[in-house]
């Protein structure tokens, strides 16, 4: 086989666009394929269309380097690559199913246009099964092209980092000289990831690099499977918490300990708002789906979503207890991202808890660092959005702390109590200092966790 040295990468999301520009750095010719005009020029210009620290940078160097190349044409790209990545996005569908339309769009140009022995890479997560139907696809169209699996486990806000010091790649396939390819790839950019994070701005790490070669359906649930996993610990967690709550037990003392087990270990542990983002609550869905196709009802992950869905008016109805009716009163939310680190809003627990207060006759004003535009068209018209957290905290009878940024967390609370008109804060990522915001005067309250002098 070919050793591979120029790439198409379909799709420049999260995904897409961070592999391309870390993979152009690690001296691959790499073809970005985006077909939406507005975001092209926004990649060309050497930025991010989203935000992703220190991207900006590794994008900049690429292009002017010439070995990131973004354009809206496959006929100009995939004939010339030796390897495709697959990066398009998956969306779920009503009913909670994947919708796949994008993949199989993006397999079957692809199959047009690819030479004889081009690697396809499939990065997007998509319901196990898919690859042989994709396969199948190929054959159809006489297309001999070779296909594997290779998951992505990057996450936002960490993207770049994940994506240089992983803790494991996963590749799936039947051509073991084609998954050899793939890793080989991957090994390649393990001797450029310092200098990149140099680039970048962000630490270098010590993390596993583990390769793991697998079956092709293997490699599809591996990624679903990780993923479920983890939101399955995080709505555990909030169970406890609920717990915590009515027995009058602190539940981040009793994650501390629980995750002090080795067996267990401290990651996803921490209760709090829920999830949100474009990962888990698809990857979820789209696993509960998937395994009703093959007869298999996944009812420990259906109690998940259930849990996790009722986060946002679980906290709204614990402010009501503390406060009383909220009609009338001033509230600040603060993040409106899914997570600290994007400007991400898909399904995000602030978005869904300041829209849930003004229904209750709240006046709700609302700040994140970085995700305000892309939370405007989320929020009921009448939610103000503000410029800076003084200016939503002003006045403030209760504040919400929904988003983890280190700039609302590290606030001084004697100056949110000297903007406040009121005096309670709610942690719902359970994250910032109690003991500091009591000393401050404010009554403290976290999802079952509670500070009192």
């Amino acid at each position: 086989m070919t050793t591979p040295n120029t790439i198409t990468v379909l799709g420049a999301g999260y995904v897409g666009l961070t592999t391309a520009a870390l993979l152009a750095h690690a001296g691959y010719k790499v073809y970005v394929v985006e077909p939406n005009k507005e975001r092209l020029g926004v990649i060309k210009s050497g930025r991010s269309f989203f935000f992703e620290e220190g991207l900006d940078s590794v994008i900049k160097l690429a292009i002017e380097a010439g070995n990131l190349i973004p354009m809206d044409s496959y006929e100009e790209s995939v004939p010339k690559s030796h390897v495709v990545f697959s990066c398009v996005g998956t969306p779920d569908n009503p009913d909670g199913s994947s919708n796949l339309a994008y993949v199989f769009s993006a397999a079957e140009q692809a199959a047009k246009l690819a030479k004889p022995g081009t690697i396809y890479v499939q990065k997007s997560t998509v319901p196990v099964g898919t690859g042989r139907k994709i396969e199948a696809l190929f054959s159809e169209l006489g297309a001999k092209l070779e296909y594997v699996s290779n998951p992505e486990f990057l996450r936002e806000g960490t993207a770049l980092s994940d994506t240089l010091f992983f803790d494991r790649v996963v590749v799936g396939g039947d051509n073991k000289a084609a998954v050899n390819a793939v890793m080989d790839i991957y090994m390649d950019l393990e001797q450029y990831r310092d200098h990149i994070a140099h680039i970048a701005g962000i630490p270098t790490s010590t993390r596993g690099d583990k390769y793991i070669a697998t079956t092709l359906n293997s490699a599809e649930l591996i990624k679903v499977t990780s993923n479920a996993f983890l939101a399955l610990k995080i709505s555990f967690a909030n169970s406890i918490a609920k717990l915590a709550d009515k027995s009058d037990a602190d539940v981040v003392e009793v994650m501390n300990a629980v995750g002090a087990d080795t067996r267990i270990g401290p990651a996803f542990l921490n209760a709090g708002r829920g999830y949100g983002g474009g990962c888990f609550p698809k990857d979820v869905s789209g696993l509960i789906s998937s395994a009703l196709e093959y007869g298999v009802d996944l009812d420990i992950m259906q109690a998940a979503q259930q849990v996790n869905a009722s986060m946002p008016g679980y906290i709204v109805d614990t402010i009501q207890d503390e406060a009383g009716s909220l009609a009338g009163k001033r509230v600040a939310v603060l993040g409106l991202a899914f997570k600290a680190g994007t400007s991400d809003v898909r399904k995000s627990p602030g978005i869904a808890i300041a829209n849930q207060l003004h229904g209750l006759g709240a006046h709700v004003t609302a700040f994140d660092p970085q995700a305000n535009d892309e939370a405007a068209p989320e929020l009921h018209k009448d939610i103000a959005l503000k410029n800076s957290l003084e200016q939503a905290i002003e006045q403030a009878d209760i504040v919400i702390i929904a988003t983890e940024w280190r700039e609302i967390l590290d606030y001084p609370a004697s100056s949110y109590a000297k903007f406040m008109h009121g005096q309670l804060m709610f942690d719902a990522v359970n994250q910032y200092d109690a003991t500091d915001a009591t000393l401050a005067g404010l009554t403290y309250l976290g999802v079952g966790h509670h500070h009192k002098n």
